[in-house]
């Protein structure tokens, strides 16, 4: 895959981690990616007071993984941006919406994906709770909706190709961790 048609992702960087997420340096997202190199990351989960998860559809445009659905918004810490800060502030970006996150749990995982590209990344969860339908940004996600629980459980077992490989590996853990949280106005 050539960056032609992503000049940012050779100016974004992320954060490089040895497995204990211990910062050993920064390396462009694109290369990140290219190269497999372990990264830090985070997905954000919002729920609402029906208990159902706001899920997107990622844009066709994006580099990878293009028209899958997946959590609410993912991303990457900038070098020395707080996480929490980052999943806000990316939560704002992609789909419009202010909500305070907590950490909920953190994983590890590698996956090839295509044009040669490779996640491996220590993924943070957050988590948070809105009521508020979203205001996406086109170029970040091509389509959202809140599901329930049983019928998310039941498309995932039908259709697990359309979601995301990181979705797939923590949102039951995620749905466990939202268990009793309040909900934001």
């Amino acid at each position: 895959m050539k960056s032609d048609g992503y000049p940012f992702l050779d100016r974004e960087m992320v954060v490089l981690i040895d497995p204990n997420d211990r910062e050993i340096g920064q390396m462009g997202k694109l290369e990140a990616h290219r190269t497999g190199r372990l990264h830090r990351a985070f997905s954000v989960f919002i729920f609402n007071a029906q208990g159902e998860l706001l899920l997107q559809q990622r844009a066709a445009n994006k580099y990878h993984s293009a028209s899958l659905w997946t959590n609410t918004c993912c991303g990457h810490p900038r070098p020395g941006e707080a996480l929490v800060a980052a999943g806000e502030r990316r939560l704002e970006e992609e789909m419009g919406l202010h909500v305070p996150l907590r950490p909920a749990f953190h994983f590890t995982y590698a996956a090839k994906l295509e044009d040669g590209l490779t996640e491996h990344e220590l993924d943070h969860v957050l988590i948070g709770r809105s009521d508020r339908d979203p205001r996406p940004d086109p170029e970040e996600a091509a389509d959202w909706r809140w599901v329930d629980r049983a019928t998310l459980e039941g498309e995932l077992a039908a259709h697990p190709g359309l979601y995301t490989v990181w979705f797939l590996l923590c949102v039951k853990a995620a749905w466990e961790h939202a268990d009793g949280m309040t909900v934001q106005a």
